[in-house]
């Protein structure tokens, strides 16, 4: 199987002035792009050529000689999760059935808020903030690097990019800043509670 550069559903301009069109054009067209290049070199005339990308990454995260590869894989479905989770005008009111089970698993939706934001602040370095269902609740969580909640039998529906060529062009070092705008005015909450069933 070739992995492919996803299409945006919005064009790169279309998250300005929260995420720049620069920014969209670098981290899509470019750190994506990448992601799944490397990827396609290191599984070609592998065991591993013909699996989904979920199987990829659960098989090469416990195999250290495959390191590369699931960096890249892991990134490649990060990714893909992390722009259907944006649209131009977002945030706003969460949509009811979403609002229920984050208040009944935060208490509120600021709680929630607050640990989600918090997560991302918190993580050193490169990495990932999470909302993820587990066991039936949801939970916030944060993750180094190209990991992801898949890993640790969880299944993530929100995930926003703390890396820093997701946000340095626009916000330069105030990471704090990115998350409040990413949870305020990007977030796509009706697709995040498509994926709750």
């Amino acid at each position: 199987m070739t992995f492919e550069l996803p299409k945006l559903d919005y064009v790169n301009n279309a998250l300005s002035p929260i995420m720049s069109e620069e920014t969209l054009e670098l981290h899509h067209g470019k750190h994506h792009q990448t992601y799944i290049t490397n990827l396609n070199n290191f599984i070609k005339d592998t065991d591993l050529a013909n699996s989904s990308l979920e199987d990829i990454i659960l098989q090469s995260s416990k195999d250290e000689s495959k390191v590369g590869i699931f960096n890249n894989a892991s990134q490649h479905w990060n990714h893909n999760l992390f722009w259907k989770c944006m649209k131009p005008k977002g945030g706003g009111k969460i949509p009811p059935k979403l609002e229920k089970r984050i208040i009944a698993d935060f208490g509120s939706v600021e709680k929630f808020k607050t640990d989600f934001k918090q997560a991302g602040i918190t993580q050193f370095g490169s990495g990932w903030c999470w909302l993820s269902k587990c066991n039936g609740k949801l939970l916030v969580t944060k993750t180094a690097n190209a990991a992801n909640p898949l890993i640790d039998n969880m299944q993530p529906i929100l995930g926003c990019d703390v890396w820093e060529h997701s946000y340095y062009i626009d916000y330069r070092n105030r990471r704090p800043e990115y998350l409040d705008k990413f949870v305020e005015n990007l977030i796509n909450w009706e697709f995040v509670e498509s994926l709750l069933d």
